[in-house]
């Protein structure tokens, strides 16, 4: 069963948060090695993002109900 405008709001709540992360990025926690996280609200998807000095990078939006160890991987893995 589809929900009507559940993508738009997918899509007002990734934005909102990714915004916050501009705000105050140190709030959220160190998960692996340097990178955060950050949870959106609603949806079981988390924004991993790292902090170097006055730049943010956002590496990924991964579910929460991938297996940890994979999304270690796939950060590892990315260029820096």
């Amino acid at each position: 069963m589809l929900s009507i405008g559940v993508g738009e709001d997918f899509l007002r709540i990734f934005y909102a948060c990714a915004n916050e992360l501009l705000w105050n990025p140190l709030l959220y926690p160190k998960v692996y090695e340097d990178f955060r996280r950050r949870l959106l609200r609603r949806f079981p998807y988390a924004i991993y993002f790292t902090i170097e000095k006055d730049r943010i990078t956002v590496f990924g939006l991964f579910h929460c109900v991938r297996n940890p160890q994979t999304v270690n991987e796939t950060l590892q893995n990315r260029d820096k």
